[in-house]
């Protein structure tokens, strides 16, 4: 296995207690924010490259929002490290109870291509600041960001206690092989049960953030212009690749008749009247991932949206009336700038749907 003496190698250091003093992390912390200061105009244009990310999105989301991240972790790094007093029962009057936090040892953090810096570093700042040595792999799919990454972050960061291993499936199926003390995974389900596999063998614990079909429920009462914007501004930001946005809308009929021109308005107000030509409207990363979100444009019908352009990779904030629960798009994440609407009667069908 090619990672064996790499990951021995971080292993030695952790057995060294190389990374439990304050003073060390507070150290490399520190010199993660050097990184994003440094490197931050070159990380800026790898997301460009990558995703064609607006430079306001790459900046709010893998650049300030990091920072937010780390100056939030300096800050109380030494009250989360102190031992916590906890209340004894009759039997353990006469002893001493309290919570230590102690590091896991060698951890893993694979991190996704939708938000390569944020969905990489957020771990790895948590990993640090617990006094963990770390392997991180980056995601294949945004080429740039993953090249700046192993190019760059190893002269900023301890080599003895951290590492950055690039690759693809192939790479990663090797990695896992290696026995970790803790695996921090944000992707897909199917590659979830891979990873979750992988670290059974060796009883690893680990976190999967993982994806899914998050539902917006639209009421009859609500202001439908508010609520247009900010389905709007949720699902389209990053080209809908967002795990968090909502994924489709529930509402009566009524409602969806009032939803669509709302809708359509707050898209002309983000993204002018042909958001291909704005600056502020990303691409999809890949075409592999173009060919899968255009196949559900098939879905219920196209009110608002469906142009697309296979060479650059674009697809249209698209809005999608009348879906059928049957339908492509609600089988699966879709995970692009795509929002299906689903009529229900009420509120109570639409949280039986759920």
């Amino acid at each position: 296995n090619p990672y064996v003496g790499l990951v021995s190698r971080l292993r030695a250091s952790w057995l060294a207690g190389k990374t439990r003093p304050m003073e060390y992390r507070v150290a490399q912390l520190e010199a993660l924010g050097r990184f994003l200061d440094e490197k931050k105009e070159d990380i800026l244009e790898a997301l460009a490259l990558d995703m064609r990310k607006p430079y306001f999105e790459a900046y709010f989301t893998d650049f300030l929002l990091c920072k937010n991240e780390l100056n939030d972790t300096l800050n109380n790094l030494g009250c989360w490290m102190k031992d916590e007093h906890v209340d004894k029962n009759l039997v353990m009057q006469l002893d001493s109870a309290f919570i230590r936090k102690d590091p896991y040892g060698v951890v893993l953090i694979v991190a996704p291509w939708n938000y390569p810096i944020h969905l990489l570093l957020v771990p790895l700042i948590g990993a640090i600041a617990a006094g963990n040595c770390v392997v991180i792999k980056p995601s294949e799919t945004t080429k740039h960001t993953e090249k700046l990454v192993a190019e760059a972050l190893p002269c900023y960061l301890d080599k003895d206690c951290y590492a950055v291993v690039t690759g693809g499936v192939e790479e990663t199926t090797k990695l896992l092989e290696n026995k970790f003390d803790y695996i921090f995974f944000t992707g897909t389900p199917p590659v979830g049960r891979i990873i979750m596999t992988a670290a059974a063998k060796h009883l690893t614990p680990l976190t999967l953030e993982l994806g899914g079909k998050n539902p917006c429920y639209v009421a009859d009462c609500c202001d439908v212009h508010n609520v247009a914007r900010r389905l709007a501004w949720g699902r389209f930001f990053n080209a809908g690749q967002t795990c968090v946005a909502a994924d489709y809308v529930l509402c009566s009929v009524a409602m969806q008749e009032k939803l669509i021109p709302a809708l359509r308005e707050a898209i002309r107000d983000f993204y002018g009247p042909n958001p291909k030509e704005s600056p502020d409207f990303a691409r999809i990363v890949g075409d592999k991932q173009f060919r899968r979100v255009r196949a559900l444009l098939c879905s219920g019908r196209v009110a608002i949206g469906g142009q697309v352009d296979e060479k650059e990779r674009y697809i249209a904030p698209t809005v999608l009336a009348d879906v059928k629960p049957s339908d492509p798009a609600m089988q699966e994440e879709i995970f692009g700038p795509i929002l299906p609407i689903v009529i229900v009667a009420n509120v109570d069908e639409a949280i039986d749907f759920i």
